[in-house]
């Protein structure tokens, strides 16, 4: 499809030879108190950037999503299909990407209420799938994920033009402080990285194992964590834990014998559908950066 021309860069990255913290432009919060958050949850979100929710899905629903991953993951045939990702050090399965158009299971999940409602409380509209994946990271030898803000990528390389989209991450394992766990800077949402280095064509073939380019630099992810702190994603499986797309965020590798598994979904607004890559020779792949802009839950 052809994507329209883009609007004015906001957040210029991957364009200096020198990285810059930058002024956020755009609300957190775009919409209303009218929904399943309080007032306060709002309120915190908008200060640290993300909320967690606990027991959103039940221990049933649990259950049959950690069966699906099982199925997925020993899927034979799916290792050929690009949307699966293995780890760069072995064949163990990193990453299933698109999964709501992969499994029946995964597409209830993404239209289910209690995401959709929240996100469109979030964002102000309807909201549309920008991306989803389930995560591995299996005892004695899950890798880690780099500090990074995905709202970087998703303007840099998809056209994403303003932070106006949010993601969930569903806990389908335990997350203790010595697996694996998300952590974050609260409060980094507020400030944009710009990163420095040309984005090379068919970068993602080699970002999704392991990203060097788009990541912050090691002076500006000192002073966010200086100023801010990191705060360790802790809680049971069925947990969702709520952040904004501009959140400085990573997770260590995880040696223990305890596996940390999760469900990610991004929704983006459908009036911030992505249009030409900003800092990017051409878009990554839909599987990655959705181009059907048509409202979840719907």
């Amino acid at each position: 499809m052809d994507l329209p021309t883009s609007t004015a860069d906001q957040y210029p990255t991957r364009k200096s030879t020198e990285p810059a913290l930058l002024y956020r432009k755009d609300p957190t919060v775009w919409g209303s108190g009218d929904g399943p958050f309080t007032s306060d949850e709002l309120k915190g979100y908008d200060g640290r950037g993300y909320t967690q929710v606990e027991s959103l899905v039940t221990a049933d629903e649990v259950k049959a999503y950690r069966a699906e991953l099982e199925r997925l993951s020993s899927d034979r045939k799916l290792r050929s299909d690009e949307r699966v990702i293995v780890e760069p050090t072995s064949d163990e399965v990193r990453s299933v990407f698109e999964v709501h158009k992969i499994s029946k299971v995964f597409s209830d999940l993404v239209n289910d209420p209690r995401l959709v409602e929240r996100a469109r409380q979030i964002l102000g509209s309807d909201v549309y799938v920008h991306q989803s994946r389930v995560n591995y990271k299996p005892g004695f030898g899950g890798g880690s994920f780099y500090w990074h803000s995905d709202f970087e990528t998703w303007h840099a390389e998809d056209g994403m033009p303003r932070m106006r989209s949010v993601s969930f991450s569903v806990a389908l394992t335990d997350n203790h402080t010595h697996n694996g766990a998300l952590m974050i800077m609260p409060g980094s949402h507020r400030t944009f990285v710009s990163c420095v280095g040309e984005t090379p064509e068919d970068h993602y073939r080699s970002s999704l194992k392991s990203q060097h380019v788009g990541t912050p630099d090691q002076q500006s992810l000192t002073y966010l964590a200086d100023q801010h702190g990191i705060d360790v994603l802790t809680g049971a499986a069925g947990g969702v834990t709520v952040f904004d797309s501009n959140c400085m965020h990573g997770s260590g590798g995880n040696i223990t014998p305890y596996p940390r598994s999760n469900v990610f979904i991004v929704f983006n607004s459908v009036e911030n559908a992505c249009e030409k890559p900003f800092s990017a020779p051409s878009p990554r792949p839909e599987f990655l950066s959705a181009r059907d802009f048509t409202p979840a839950g719907r």
